[in-house]
Order: C-alpha cells, then sequence, then structure tokens
C-alpha cells in the first residue's frame, strides 16, 4: 500500500475520502495554507496528521504521492517540489496555467523517473467508463465526431469576490471538462474556432471573462468536434438535458454519457439501442457529500488507476504531456476568443518552445 499526502483541503476533500475509503492507499498527511481548514478536514476525517508547512510533508519520506488541489497559478511551483522532493505526483486540471514552466516540469519528471498524474476526473465517471470500453470495444465502429458540452446555473458563484476577478475564467474552471473529452478521443487537434460572449446576468453581475462560449475543433486527420459551455443562466431539466455530456457518432453506432444523471445510451453496431441507468449505491459512492458536490467516487477510480500505474509500472493518462497539451489546447481556445480567429494549436506550442 501507498502513502499519499493531500495539498489542498478545498477540492482536496474529495481525495482524502478518496483514500480513507481505498485499500490500494493510505492517507498519510494533509495540508493547508490555512489551519482552520486543517482542523476542519481532520475532524470532518478523524484524520490527526496536518500541517500548514508544505515543506513538511514533503520531507516525510513514508509519502509516496502527493496529490495537488490548490490555485492554478501555483500548480506549478508545487509540481516542482513534490518532483525535487522524490514523490510521485498527482495534479488536478488545468495541469498549469504558465506555459513557460512547461519544459522545465518535463525535464524534471524525466530526470526525477516519477510519474505525473492530471487529475481529469470526469474520465473516471461511471457513464464515461462505460463509453469508452464500448468504443475500445469497437460498439460503434470508426469514430466520425465528437460533441460534447458542460451548461450549470452557476449564478450563485457570481457572488463569490473572486469569480469576479479578472484572472477567473470559465473556459478553464468550466469548459476544460469537455475539452478533455475531446482530447480523449481526438488527441491530436490541430486548429480551435470559438466565439464567446459575458451573458447580461454576467455583465450585471461584474464578471470579466466569457460565461457563453461555443468551439468547432479540428484534428490533423480532418475529422472536427464542438464543444459548447454557458454558466449563469437556467437550464434545463436533466430529464430533456443533461448538464455535462459526450456524444461519440461512429460508423456503426453513437453513443452519449450523461453526468449526473448517471445515464448512459448506445445504439450498436446491430442497430439496437441500450441505456444504463445506475442505481442510488452508485451514486452514494460517486456523490459522498452535501447534495451533487466533491464528487469523491471519480477521484477514487483515478486515485486506485494511478497507485495501479505505480506498481504495475505503466503510464496513467492523462500524464504530463497530455496535461499539457490540454492547457496549450485551451490557451488557443482562448486567443481565438480575442481575435475572432482560428488559432493553431503548433503556434501556442512554439511560442513556448515546446
Amino acid at each position: 500500500m501507498l502513502n499519499i499526502g493531500i495539498l489542498g483541503l478545498g477540492e482536496g476533500r474529495s481525495t482524502m475520502s478518496a483514500a480513507i475509503n481505498s485499500s490500494k492507499v493510505h492517507l498519510k498527511m494533509i495540508c493547508d495554507a490555512d489551519k482552520a481548514v486543517c482542523v476542519q478536514r481532520a475532524d470532518e476525517f478523524k484524520m490527526y496528521e496536518y500541517t500548514t508547512d508544505y515543506q513538511e510533508m514533503l520531507n516525510d519520506a513514508e509519502i509516496d504521492i502527493i496529490a495537488i488541489y490548490t490555485p492554478d497559478h501555483l500548480h506549478a511551483e508545487h509540481v516542482k517540489q513534490a518532483l525535487l522532493a522524490g514523490k510521485h505526483v498527482i495534479c488536478t486540471k488545468p495541469f498549469i496555467d504558465d506555459l513557460s514552466k512547461a519544459k522545465e516540469l518535463i525535464d524534471l519528471q524525466k530526470q526525477t523517473g516519477k510519474k505525473v498524474f492530471v487529475g481529469q476526473s470526469s474520465r473516471f465517471f461511471e457513464p464515461y467508463k462505460r463509453q469508452r470500453k464500448d468504443f475500445e470495444e469497437g460498439v460503434i465502429g470508426e469514430l466520425i465526431t465528437i460533441e460534447s458540452h458542460y451548461n450549470a446555473d452557476h449564478r450563485w458563484f457570481l457572488e463569490k469576490k473572486w469569480a469576479l476577478e479578472k484572472s477567473f475564467k470559465w473556459l478553464y474552471g468550466g469548459l476544460s471538462h469537455p475539452v478533455d473529452f475531446i482530447r480523449y478521443y481526438l488527441p491530436n487537434i490541430e486548429e480551435v474556432m470559438g466565439y464567446g460572449m459575458i451573458s447580461s446576468n454576467g455583465k450585471t453581475a461584474g464578471l470579466k471573462n466569457e460565461d457563453t462560449m461555443h468551439f468547432i475543433f479540428k484534428a490533423t486527420d480532418g475529422r472536427i468536434a464542438r464543444v459548447s459551455g454557458s454558466y449563469t443562466g437556467p437550464t434545463q431539466p436533466t430529464k430533456r438535458d443533461s448538464g455535462m455530456s459526450c456524444v461519440l457518432r461512429g460508423t456503426l453506432g453513437a453513443s452519449q454519457a450523461d453526468y449526473h444523471e448517471l445515464r448512459y445510451s448506445v445504439t450498436t453496431k446491430e442497430g439496437e439501442e441500450k441505456i444504463i441507468h445506475w442505481g442510488d449505491s452508485t451514486l452514494k459512492y460517486y456523490f459522498r457529500f452535501e447534495g451533487q458536490s466533491h464528487h469523491a467516487g471519480e477521484y477514487q477510480n483515478y486515485l486506485e488507476y494511478f497507485v495501479d500505474s505505480i506498481e504495475q509500472g505503466f503510464t496513467a493518462y492523462p500524464d504530463i504531456k497530455e496535461g499539457i497539451g490540454t492547457v496549450a489546447l485551451l490557451q488557443a481556445m482562448d486567443r481565438s476568443l480575442q481575435t475572432g480567429l482560428p488559432v493553431k494549436v503548433k503556434d501556442i506550442l512554439k511560442d513556448y518552445g515546446l
């Protein structure tokens, strides 16, 4: 069994639950700059080894894995410190927010030989796991195109002061989930074009960046995909429209995975439609806290997958290079929003010598 230390106890709450409920990993220590949060989580999970000093956790020779859930602008430094300390690393998405630091991290990962995994959690949610399995087994034939969206009524979010800062972008905080599905099935995206706007609700609240966006992607082999997101208005009931969906259209069939509803449907090569709804026990595994917040089951799935990769010697995806590639794609999307023009991902990578 491997030992894990968790840095950042907001989102890290899910990984605490994941580790405590897993037979493959032991939660050794937790860390947050806010002592009150450390105490809150320690009391909540009856786990009392905590620190406000990241270096203290890095110095613990018994810890094998550091899991990082700090603000985006701190990821690069925290990953670097963990690698230098000889730890394997899990880092929440987006991996880093500054591609100028990417090459140093790639080189450092090679030098240390430690594994780096990016926590794109939605891949590890039940409907998306089943969709990937069917895809790999050829149930829908050859992939033609992908459509994905993430729409949510987050008007309550606009009351948070930091959500109105210039640094906050729904492109990275929300749309990165469906964008990861595009990367999952079409990893070689070469060009993206998109439009975005700040909705009336967003303008009234003082939002600085787009809350409504639509993008088209083109892969090197000519296949295309699309992603949409809107975050500050009402949504349809889930019986009509899931908050987050991924649709695969193939030469022999099509599939659709829906998030919160734990719903999956597939039209097979034989023309038959199968619909799966997972029950309450599965729902409780994924959503362990109030409402449907802190989707800890996904974190447990990817945490155990990462442990397996360390013990069995295979690469856990998304790895460091895929995580950096996704950030480059998101930055290409951002540039397209600002310029109103198509942007090639290679131009973003070239800017940073990648």
